[in-house]
C-alpha cells in the first residue's frame, strides 16, 4: 500500500493557490526546492557590526570601502607571492576608490599599450578576487549583486573552467580583449570593485548613534541608503533627530543645542537646510554680553530647552523626573540654586527671559524662535528622507542569527533584576518595555492625532534622556549643571546598574532568555559606552556573552579609548574584533595609498563551520522548502492543477509492461 494522501485544509489550499501563481509548473517547484536545499548547505554570509559613528563621515566612508580591513586580508592571501607590498596597497586603494584612482592612472600613463597591459592584469586580478569572495554564495545571489548592464559578461568571467582544449579560457581571454579594444575596461574595473565590496560584507549592522558630534551624519545616511543589506538599532542620538523630525520641540531644541555645543553646523545647515540665523539674531539681542554669536545662540537655545523640558516633566509625572525641574530651584536675586539640599552659586546668573513666577513659560520671542525652527525641521525634505529610512531599517533592538543587538542597555535594578516601569497604567520590563518604546517611537512620526501625537513626541525626548530610558542608560543628563555649576561632583551622570552587571555571564544569559535567545552561541552586542582600550579594557565581556563595540569612532572619544573604533565580524568560522587606528584623510588614502591600520582579535571560533541552515535566513528557506513540498504534493495528488511548461512539448508516457497487448 502507498502512503496515505495528505489531507489539505482550506487555509492550506488558499495559501498554496497563491504560491502556485509564482510556481505554476511541477518543474518550477522542483527546481526551486533543489536550489533552496543547496543554499542551506553553503557557509553563512559575513556580518559586520559597527556603532557610535557620530557623523565621522570620512572615516566611515573608508571603513565601508575597505570592509573593515577584510579586502586587504583577501588581497594579501591571494597575491602575497606575486605582488609587492606597495603593489598590493595600490591595488587595494583602487578597489576602495576606483573612479579616483583610475583618473590618476590616466594622467600618469600615456602610452596606450602600457595602459592596456595594466587594464588587462588588473581585470584578471579583480576577477580572481571576486571568485574567492563569491565562492560561498549561490550564483544567483552573485548575479543579483551585479550592475544589470554588466551582469552577463561578469557572470561569464567569474565562472571560467579549464577544459580539454582550453576552449573556455580562450573564450574568456577574447572577452577581456574585446573589453580593451572598445575602451570599456574602466567601467568593468569599477563594476568589479563594487562587486568585491558587496561580496565581502553580506550584512551591515549599525548598532546606534549615527548623529551628532562629527561633521556629516547626513552623508553617512546617504551612504547607508546605498548599502545592499543594512539594519540600524536606534541610539539615543538617532532617536533625538527622529523626535525632532516628528515635531518634538524639546528634541528640536536639543538637536540645535548639541550642534552649537559641538561647533558643528554642517549637518544642520548645509546638510538639511535648517537656518540658525533667526536664533542667532534673537540671541545677540538678548545676550549682548556674549561677544561670539555662536555662544550667545547656545545660551539662548539652552534656556529655551530647559523650559521645554520642564513643561514635559510637568505633563508626565510618570516619568519620575521632578528632580530635573531646576529653573524653579533658582534664587534669581542671589544667583544661586539649591540641589539636593545644598546651595550652589551659578557661574552666569543672567536669565533675562525667565519669569521667576512662571519659569517654564517661553517668552514671545522664544516662542517665535522655536516655532520657526520647528517649521524648518518639518520642511527639510532630505531630513525626512533620512528619518524615514531610520524607521524603515531601524528598531529599538534586533534578534539576528541568535544574537541580540541594542544600542544602550536593558534597564536593571541594583540587584541585577529587570527594572519595572509603569506607563499608560501598565507595568512592564525587559522586552515588553523595549516593544512599548518602539511602538511609541513609530507613532510619534506616523500618527498625527493631537494629544496622542504630543504624548509620543514627549516620549521621544524621554528616550533621549529619561532616567530609565534603555537608550540613555543614566539616571540624569546634567546639561544644566555642566553649564552653570563649577563643582564637578554635580556633573556626574550615574549609569544604570546594567553597566555594573553586564560583566556577569549569569546576567547576560538572563537578558538573552528574556528575548527568547537562550542558546550557548547567543551574544549581546551593544555600543553607547566607549571601551577604554588604552587602559586595557576588553570589549568582550561576561565570558564572551556580551560584546561592546563602541571603540571611539568619534574623534572626541579617541583619547578615552586609545583607538578609533571597532568592527565586530561574524562569519562562518566565528567572531573576531577589528580594532582600527585613526584615519588621516580621504585625500591621503587615495594619493598615498594610506589605509586604516586594523588589528584582528579572534575570540570565538566555531568547531563546525556555520552554514546558512543555522541562520535566520536558513530558517526562512527551510519554511519555504516545506511550503513548496506541500505545493508539489498538491500538484501530484491532483488537488491543484499545474500548468504545462512553456518550453516543453507533449510527452508520450512510456507504457508499463502490464499495458502491453500481444
Amino acid at each position: 500500500m502507498g502512503s496515505p494522501k495528505h489531507q489539505f485544509t482550506r487555509e492550506e489550499l488558499k495559501y498554496l493557490s497563491l504560491l502556485a501563481e509564482k510556481y505554476p509548473t511541477i518543474q518550477d517547484v522542483c527546481t526551486e526546492i533543489i536550489n533552496l536545499q543547496a543554499t542551506l548547505n553553503l557557509p553563512k554570509g559575513t556580518e559586520h557590526f559597527m556603532s557610535d559613528l557620530h557623523g565621522e563621515y570620512e572615516a566611515f566612508y573608508h571603513i565601508l570601502n575597505n570592509c573593515s580591513g577584510v579586502i586587504r586580508e583577501k588581497v594579501d592571501l591571494l597575491f602575497e607571492g606575486s605582488m609587492s607590498i606597495s603593489e598590493r596597497s595600490e591595488f587595494c586603494t583602487l578597489i576602495y576608490y576606483p573612479e579616483q584612482k583610475l583618473s590618476m592612472f590616466r594622467k600618469s600613463v600615456r602610452d596606450p599599450r602600457e595602459r592596456d597591459e595594466w587594464y588587462k592584469s588588473t581585470l584578471y586580478r579583480l576577477i580572481d578576487l571576486c571568485k574567492l569572495l563569491s565562492s560561498k554564495y549561490p550564483r544567483a545571489k552573485v548575479r543579483r549583486a551585479l550592475p544589470p548592464e554588466y551582469s552577463y559578461i561578469i557572470d561569464e568571467l567569474l565562472h571560467a573552467q579549464p577544459d580539454e582544449d582550453n576552449n573556455q579560457l580562450v573564450y574568456h581571454q577574447k572577452i577581456i580583449d574585446t573589453i580593451l579594444s572598445i575602451d570599456n575596461a574602466e567601467a568593468f574595473i569599477i563594476a568589479l570593485s563594487t562587486l568585491i565590496k558587496h561580496l565581502a560584507v553580506d550584512r551591515l549592522h549599525i548598532v546606534g548613534d549615527i548623529f551628532d558630534r562629527g561633521p556629516r551624519a547626513d552623508s553617512i545616511m546617504d551612504m547607508l541608503m546605498q548599502c545592499h543589506s543594512v539594519d540600524i538599532e536606534w541610539g539615543n542620538h538617532d532617536i533625538l533627530w527622529m523626535g525632532a523630525a516628528s515635531g518634538s520641540e524639546a528634541c528640536i531644541a536639543t538637536v540645535v543645542k548639541n550642534s552649537l555645543a559641538y561647533h558643528n553646523f554642517t549637518s544642520l545647515e548645509n546638510g538639511y537646510g535648517i537656518s540658525l540665523r533667526p536664533l542667532t539674531l534673537f540671541a545677540t539681542d538678548t545676550y549682548p554680553e556674549e561677544d561670539d554669536p555662536a555662544k550667545a545662540a547656545l545660551l539662548a537655545i539652552s534656556i529655551i530647552l530647559f523650559k521645554l523640558e520642564g513643561q514635559i516633566i510637568k505633563r508626565h509625572p510618570e516619568y519620575d523626573m521632578d528632580d530635573r525641574l531646576l529653573l524653579d530651584k533658582i534664587d534669581y536675586s542671589l544667583g544661586q540654586i539649591q540641589l539636593d539640599g545644598q546651595l550652589y552659586l551659578l557661574k552666569n546668573p543672567h536669565f533675562p527671559t525667565v519669569d521667576p513666577r512662571d519659569p517654564y513659560a517661553l517668552s514671545d520671542e522664544e516662542l517665535s524662535v522655536i516655532r520657526g525652527l520647528k517649521r524648518a525641521f518639518q520642511e527639510s525634505e532630505r531630513l525626512h528622507r533620512h528619518v524615514q529610512f531610520l524607521y524603515a531599517k531601524g528598531s529599538m533592538y534586533r534578534r539576528f542569527n541568535h544574537n541580540l543587538l541594542f544600542h544602550g542597555c536593558i534597564p536593571l535594578n541594583e540587584d541585577g533584576t529587570l527594572a519595572t516601569v509603569t506607563f499608560d497604567g501598565k507595568e512592564m520590563k525587559g522586552r515588553a518595555f523595549m516593544d512599548y518604546s518602539e511602538r511609541l517611537a513609530r507613532q510619534a512620526y506616523f500618527d498625527n492625532k493631537g494629544l496622542h501625537k504630543q504624548k509620543c513626541c514627549d516620549y521621544m525626548w524621554y528616550l533621549w534622556c529619561g532616567k530609565l530610558s534603555p537608550l540613555f542608560g543614566r539616571a540624569k543628563m546634567t546639561t544644566f549643571e555642566r553649564r552653570y555649576l563649577t563643582d564637578p561632583a554635580t556633573w556626574e551622570e550615574k549609569k544604570n546598574p546594567y553597566y555594573s552587571h553586564y560583566n556577569s555571564e549569569e546576567t547576560c544569559s538572563m537578558i538573552l532568555r528574556e528575548f527568547d535567545l537562550d542558546t550557548p552561541f547567543s551574544h549581546i552586542i551593544n555600543g553607547h559606552v566607549p571601551v577604554k582600550a588604552v587602559e586595557g579594557e576588553s570589549p568582550v565581556k561576561a565570558n564572551g556573552r556580551l560584546i561592546v563595540i563602541d571603540g571611539g569612532f568619534c574623534k572626541a572619544y579617541q583619547p578615552t579609548t586609545g583607538i578609533a573604533g571597532y568592527t565586530l565580524i561574524y562569519n562562518s568560522h566565528g567572531m573576531r574584533i577589528m580594532s582600527h587606528q585613526s584615519f588621516e584623510s580621504t585625500e591621503k588614502a587615495i594619493g598615498e595609498n594610506m589605509d586604516i591600520r586594523s588589528h584582528s582579535d579572534v575570540f570565538e571560533t566555531e568547531i563546525v563551520r556555520v552554514m546558512v541552515m543555522d541562520t535566520d535566513h536558513g530558517n526562512r528557506v527551510s519554511n519555504k522548502i516545506y511550503d513548496l513540498t506541500l505545493l508539489l504534493l498538491a500538484y501530484r495528488q491532483g488537488v491543484l492543477v499545474p500548468e504545462l511548461p512553456e518550453t516543453q512539448g507533449y510527452r508520450i508516457p512510456i507504457p508499463l509492461d502490464s499495458d502491453l497487448v500481444d
